[in-house]
């Protein structure tokens, strides 16, 4: 649907002259509404310099704990740019650490990122070419890894800045790269430690290879294409674009049996020229040759495997196929690769196809069967066609000599982790998944053809024509093993190294150790691992926490951590997987700035997405954000993100959500700067265990603080972060904001200085802790404002980000159940004062109120509530009486039931006139006909229950039966029919109509 239009806010900067690392000035009046560029400048530096960040500091701290919470920060790639992906991994890992923090833990958050080999050289090779139409190949090795180093320090912090945008607050003084010296020595030494182990291996097998990249990719690089028949697709390198999801079928004549053919069928028929065999099922009559009888056709020679298939006949071709290099393995069969690592045919194939591009030399093979008469036809034909996602090529398998890592006892391990216990995943779901992919690994290919990464230590000696391969930390050291090896001196090796790098995924799954200093065993490492918590998108799950558990445990003898906690994928507003190509990819940063439609579009034109798709992504731009994004804010966006289940479903994230944070965030401004107002000048505040008050509503909104803390204490321990929102957001605006500060003002304006004393005592309170259980969510915005309100001693915590976190064993004195139930109670009585004011459209009008109640104790309760359920019910005055049953409401007073004891009775005496309410009424009741049936059709639409997440389900049916739905309706029609009436009492029947509002 259309997006909701929103108003541009009031920017307001902060102007006061500050250097970097400076305390923020505080001492000027706050600005008069919630501006986030105002709110988030200058704190983060002063964070940073104080030394907030470092696992010291708390060490240090009053409230200072033992415990270690030690995690390291998923290494984004170091060409890349904050997506909302990473913006969910930020929000959460953030909140958990500064909770821990807050609780006196020591903690460590380890930030950095990664090389990025394929992605990074791409980056580099493209900025040559453009500025000086330059090839990687024009230049040595050496040249272009100064280029790319080149770029790293030019380009490479962007990551980090956006980071500290987000209030990440990792410590900047343990920065780790995956290609510093550091790292990289530890990089060799687990290569070294594998290969000594017998779990590095070189051998020549098929692996993944990218045509365009000229290089072996790894599994979760390849994407697979379902296709549903013929597709035209363009492939890089290929000068048109190619058809796939057809299925060719040719046959091979059988010798010696010239009318004999056998039909095979294929979506791949230029590796026809490298078919050994025709497979073909024992049991299938249509065929009677011999297992071993010659066939014949344009690729010369193979054979006939009976084995055990599907009924018909298909080729064998091992040097290009999984499937068929085992079968050949089995079956002895040469291994014969027409398909070179440029994509082009080998010399293997004749001088008629030599050189030409697989794809043209596929149209060339299907005319050639034609012109010998082994053509059979063509047909469209459902595939999964696998993608490089780097580089959009056609994944080839190819023969390549590769090091390999082998995985199957390290895989078991890893599975023996989690099942008993000793490695928890959340959410436990995943566990599943967790036994079908390790159960099913196989050995890891970990080489790459690039220049940018670490290159392999391990060097070729050749002897005799044959080829030693030995490895070394060093080239002295691999020298050493040669001569000891061959018995020669070592001035007479000869040792040229592998030019091929390793994985990036090899690299970046040592990062949770070798971030932390292994191979020393000294330092972090000692003291920070294992570390308490991995927290990644689930996306990545099963490929690279696997590889870090897996190598975690074979090289340092630990787990690299304990618990595992994968979050959900966040989708557009609209459920759709965030794409370039769809206009909905959302830059964090927009969110927090805001963006106009001009900047979104002008980006889009400006980037490598081909015309057709700029098109279609300008138009979901202009459909979703007509208006541009409204700056919303770093506090509110983290907000917004930790409010949604990540344990779960995916998150369909709506700007919208985010807009709404911010103005949480405006209410939770305006309620400190209330504070502030009420608590004056010179005010003497009191810590929490000094705050004992008499006043009813002060001890129900301190009992509510209690029970808002142990919940948030909870409920973060479990990782429920979006119950700690909503716990923390519940408490802000429907207890403090909308009841307390409301039934306060009053008190506020006595001369009752006792009972102001303790109003603004319970203020602060609330206020203090309140910022207190926000800040790991909101940070800004709670330093900003925690740092003017006063504290009760001059050693108090210097930010709030190294404040206690409110604590259910501190605030235990709060805990007042009894004062909680019997203020539901009174809030009974306002929702029903509430309810008649908004059916007969009161604003500033305050009429009497009476209240009746046949029972003692809540009689009681009322007595004790009166003033702000005089208050809140905006009444102009508030009378209690004992309650007279079938009694008639006075003339022109209205009723209602609170419950069965209580009943409220209103006058509406020259405030309302019956006549003029009927036309608004009755276009009510077609509104409210309309919109019953729009969300009844939605309910029942096919596939509804299967696409709408639980809680959206229940929202819609909310909407059916509650006050936008069949129960308003029942309202208006009960109230026209009394109106219609001609009754001339007014009002005197009427409490039919109010006793539906109760009910409401």
């Amino acid at each position: 649907g259309q997006a909701k239009a929103w108003a541009p806010k009031d920017v307001v900067l902060y102007n006061i002259p500050t250097a970097a690392g400076q305390k923020k000035d505080t001492s000027v009046p706050l600005p008069a509404s919630y501006s986030p560029r105002y709110v988030e400048a200058a704190w983060y530096g002063w964070w940073e310099k104080e030394g907030f960040f470092k696992p010291e500091y708390q060490s240090r701290q009053p409230h200072g704990k033992p415990e270690i919470f030690s995690l390291c920060i998923p290494p984004p790639n170091v060409t890349g740019s904050l997506h909302l992906g990473h913006a969910l991994t930020v929000a959460i890992e953030d909140s958990l650490v500064r909770w821990c923090r807050m609780q006196g833990f020591q903690v460590l958050w380890v930030p950095g990122s990664d090389h990025a080999g394929i992605a990074t050289q791409a980056v580099v090779e493209r900025k040559l070419w453009k500025e000086r139409g330059t090839l990687r190949q024009d230049l040595t090795r050496g040249e272009f890894l100064a280029e790319v180093w080149k770029w790293k320090e030019e380009k490479g912090d962007e990551i980090f800045r956006q980071l500290k945008a987000l209030g990440a607050s990792l410590d900047w003084d343990r920065l780790c790269f995956t290609m510093d010296a550091g790292f990289s020595a530890a990089v060799a030494e687990a290569f070294m430690r594998l290969h000594e182990d017998g779990l590095v291996y070189r051998d020549r097998r098929l692996v993944n290879w990218s045509c365009a990249l000229r290089s072996a990719i790894s599994d979760v690089e390849v994407e697979t294409r379902q296709l549903q028949g013929r597709t035209v697709l363009p492939v890089p390198g290929c000068p048109a674009p190619v058809p796939f999801g057809v299925m060719f079928t040719f046959a091979y004549k059988v010798d010696g049996q010239e009318d004999e053919e056998l039909p095979v069928a294929t979506t791949r028929p230029e590796t026809m020229l490298g078919d050994m065999a025709v497979a073909v099922h024992p049991d299938d009559p249509q065929f009677t040759v011999r297992g071993g009888e010659e066939g014949r056709a344009l690729a010369g020679q193979g054979s006939f495997l009976s084995t055990v298939l599907p009924a018909g006949a298909v080729k064998v071709t091992p040097a290009h196929s999984h499937a068929d290099y085992e079968l050949g393995k089995h079956h002895g069969l040469p291994l014969v690769s027409v398909i070179g690592e440029d994509g082009a045919m080998t010399a293997e194939c004749g001088d008629w196809l030599q050189g030409l591009n697989r794809f043209v030399a596929r149209e060339k093979v299907v005319s050639a069967l034609k012109e010998r008469g082994l053509y059979r036809g063509m047909k469209d034909h459902a595939m999964a066609l696998p993608l490089c996602s780097r580089s959009g090529d056609v994944v080839e398998n190819l023969l390549k000599s590769q090091w390999f890592l082998r995985c199957e006892e390290m895989a078991q391990r890893a599975l023996e982790a989690v099942e008993s216990g000793h490695l928890k995943l959340t959410p436990k779901f995943h566990e599943k998944n967790w036994r079908t992919w390790l159960s099913n690994i196989s050995d890891w290919c970990i080489s790459r053809q690039l220049w940018w990464g670490h290159q392999i230590p391990a060097y070729q000696v050749s002897v005799s024509g044959d080829a030693l391969w030995v490895v070394g930390r060093t080239e002295a050291e691999a020298r050493r093993k040669a001569s000891g090896i061959l018995k020669k001196p070592e001035e007479e090796m000869e040792l040229v190294r592998d030019a091929d790098v390793l994985d990036t995924w090899f690299s970046s799954a040592l990062f949770p150790f070798a971030a932390l200093g292994w191979p020393r065993k000294v330092g972090d490492l000692q003291e920070f691992y294992p570390n308490s918590l991995l927290e990644t998108g689930s996306d990545l799950l099963f490929f690279w926490v696997a590889r870090m558990v897996m190598l975690g445990e074979q090289l340092t003898g630990e787990l690299p951590f304990s618990q595992v906690f994968l979050h959900s994928l966040v989708r557009d507003a609209h459920g759709r997987k965030m794409s370039k190509s769809l206009g909905n990819v959302v830059d964090p940063l927009d969110v927090i700035h805001g963006a106009s439609l001009q900047d979104l579009q002008g980006r889009l034109r400006d980037g490598n997405l081909d015309p057709q798709e700029v098109a279609i992504a300008m138009e979901g731009q202009r459909r979703d954000f007509p208006q541009g994004i409204p700056e919303c804010g770093t506090d509110a966006l983290r907000f917004a993100l930790c409010s949604h289940r990540v344990q779960g479903d995916d998150i369909n994230l709506d700007v919208a959500t985010v807009l709404s944070s911010r103005h949480f965030c405006n209410k939770v401004w305006n309620a400190v700067r209330f504070t502030l107002g009420a608590l004056g000048e010179g005010f003497a505040p009191q810590t929490p265990e000094e705050v004992c008050p008499s006043s009813p509503m002060d001890r129900w909104i301190l009992s509510r603080l209690y029970h808002t803390a142990a919940d948030c204490g909870q409920r973060f321990g479990e990782y429920e972060l979006h119950l700690v929102t909503s716990t923390v957001h519940h408490f802000w605006l429907h207890n403090f904001c909308d009841v307390y500060l409301e039934s306060v003002k009053p008190v506020l304006q006595s001369r009752d200085q006792s009972r102001i004393l303790q109003t603004r005592q319970t203020l602060l309170s609330c206020a203090d802790l309140g910022l207190r259980l926000l800040s790991p969510f909101m940070p800004y915005l709670t330093e900003e404002l925690w740092q003017r309100l006063p504290k009760p001693d001059a050693d108090s915590a210097p930010s709030i980000c190294v404040a206690g976190y409110p604590s259910a064993g501190q605030l235990a004195h709060w805990c007042r159940p009894a004062d909680e139930d019997d203020f539901l109670l009174a809030q009974e009585v306002v929702r029903v004062a509430r309810a008649l004011r908004v059916t007969y459209r009161l604003t500033r009008a305050r009429p009497p109120v009476y209240l009746m109640c046949s029972e003692p104790a809540a009689h009681r309760v009322y007595e004790e509530y009166r003033e702000p359920l005089q208050t809140l019910s905006l009444a102009g005055s508030l009378e209690l009486c004992p309650s007279s049953k079938g009694a008639e409401p006075p003339v022109g007073w209205v009723w209602g039931r609170v419950n069965d004891h209580t009943e409220i009775y209103m006058d509406l005496q020259g405030l309302v006139d019956p006549e003029a309410e009927l036309p608004r009424l009755a276009a009510r009741k077609k509104k409210l006909e309309r919109q019953i049936l729009e969300l009844t059709a939605r309910t029942q639409a096919s596939g509804y229950q299967e696409k709408v997440s639980p809680r959206a389900q229940a929202e819609r049916q909310q909407k059916v039966m509650g006050g936008s739905g069949w129960w308003g309706l029942c309202l208006v029609e009960m109230l026209l029919k009394y109106l219609f009436s001609g009754v001339k009492k007014p009002f005197s029947c009427i409490h039919i109509f109010t006793f539906f509002i109760i009910i409401l």
